[in-house]
């Protein structure tokens, strides 16, 4: 959490936006639990992903929609090969916060306050722009609820419609065998609905086929900023965090005693909790207790985080110890954090090949205990940059400096998040014909 310079400067600010509109509503907040209960019974799959840290200097409308248009993508992608709904979540409009173990940054010998999101401080390394400004919160509002109302008319607008799937892709990706494998996946689904219109079914008769839910997540780590954007629902009388849909508290913050964990127990939105290498499973299982202690299904995900080398040894006693207690939590996989080193030329990158290693050990992990391996949870972006190595393109560590343009952690690129789709695609296809001999 910032030290502000003036507390009460920080408190006023807090105090406006008390009255400022909702960014989501509960009813959104519910829809999205209800969707994630399907996903805990094993009828659905969770597709969350975006940027690492939204930026004031990087917002613009065509980042959105390539980020959204990505996104469709993979779920498609995901869809067509599971033959299950997927619920799409975005790391968008409020993951502007991101948390910093030291204070302090050191940069040839001077050393400054650590840039802590562009919702408290800017990114230049100089005194002036790493002063937090409580200020800055207002901007992140303002600039949330810009993203919200895109996303929505991308959602809803015909921009998603079915009958699109061909026009999804992105002209830089024409050069990745995926962009081709997509296409057949594209006119495969293009048949289909030209027999099902034959049929009568189009999408004037069925709204599914020209729209879609989308939901929006972050971080819960400034409190003053949750806080200020909690309201109290007219309807049931829950109090509802309408700064986004979906909540999560990282692995830092998830500790006991931890403010961030009592504050998102007081809210009825679905949340997540990262779960990383230090977590015990008597640990999680407090944890589950305190903020789901009516065991409701769709109400928390939990989202393993540990790198390739270290699923082995730290999830399966965490599925066992829940599967123990009958807990209802949907199961997801981060790739990304815990899979993050230093290149030759001292530019942080995530290697592609570690980041699938993760994906396909935790599916192991699942199909051994006989759980249902609910999700995914990505840093990507529609743009085309390099910042993790590898994938079907080759980024490579002398080209990370060509397209590097994160305010925080490396992302996947639009070519390498399809990849991973298709990737997740088979594991799931092969999750679908177990399930009948399962059933028998």
């Amino acid at each position: 959490m910032p030290a502000w310079p003036d507390p009460a400067r920080a408190a006023a600010v807090e105090a406006e936006m008390r009255s400022y509109p909702p960014l989501v509503f509960a009813g959104e907040a519910r829809d999205l639990k209800a969707r994630l209960a399907e996903v805990v019974a094993g009828r659905a799959f969770l597709l969350q992903g975006g940027d690492c840290a939204e930026s004031f200097a990087e917002f613009h409308p065509n980042t959105i929609r390539d980020t959204f248009r990505v996104l469709l993508q993979m779920a498609v992608t995901l869809t067509f090969a599971s033959h299950m709904p997927v619920v799409k979540v975005g790391r968008m409009a409020g993951q502007f916060a991101k948390p910093r173990s030291a204070d302090m940054e050191e940069q040839g010998g001077v050393a400054l306050p650590s840039y802590r999101g562009d919702i408290v401080n800017d990114i230049g390394f100089d005194p002036e722009a790493r002063v937090p400004d409580p200020e800055r919160q207002k901007r992140a509002y303002m600039q949330a609820a810009a993203t919200l109302n895109l996303l929505r008319a991308l959602a809803t607008g015909g921009y998603a419609n079915l009958h699109q799937v061909h026009k999804w892709n992105l002209d830089f990706m024409a050069r990745s065998p995926w962009a081709e494998r997509y296409a057949e996946v594209a006119t495969r689904i293009g048949e289909a609905l030209a027999f099902m219109e034959a049929c009568g079914i189009s999408p004037d008769t069925v709204p599914q086929l020209k729209g879609t839910e989308f939901y929006t997540s972050h971080e819960a780590l400034l409190l003053g900023y949750e806080e200020a954007m909690t309201r109290q629902d007219s309807l049931t009388g829950d109090w509802v965090d309408t700064s986004a849909h979906f909540l999560w508290i990282g692995d830092r913050t998830r500790f006991q005693g931890s403010a961030h964990v009592e504050f998102l127990r007081g809210v009825v939105n679905p949340i997540g909790i990262k779960c990383g290498p230090t977590l015990t499973a008597d640990d999680l299982l407090r944890l589950i207790d305190t903020l789901n202690p009516a065991n409701e299904p769709g109400r928390l995900t939990l989202i393993s985080r540990f790198g390739a080398d270290r699923v082995e040894a730290h999830l399966p006693g965490l599925v066992r110890a829940v599967r123990r207690e009958g807990r209802h939590v949907v199961w997801s996989c981060d790739p990304m954090h815990g899979n993050t080193i230093k290149s030759a030329s001292g530019l942080k990158t995530r290697p592609f090949d570690r980041i699938l290693a993760e994906v396909r050990q935790v599916f192991a992990v699942h199909r051994a205990e006989g759980t249902h391996p609910g999700g995914i949870h990505i840093e990507m972006t529609g743009q085309n940059v390099t910042e993790c190595t590898g994938g079907a393109i080759a980024v490579t560590d002398e080209a990370l400096a060509d397209r590097y343009h994160t305010h925080c952690d490396p992302r996947l690129n639009a070519s390498q998040a399809l990849e991973l789709a298709f990737l997740l695609a088979e594991e799931l296809a092969e999750a679908r014909k177990r399930r009948p001999a399962a059933a028998a």
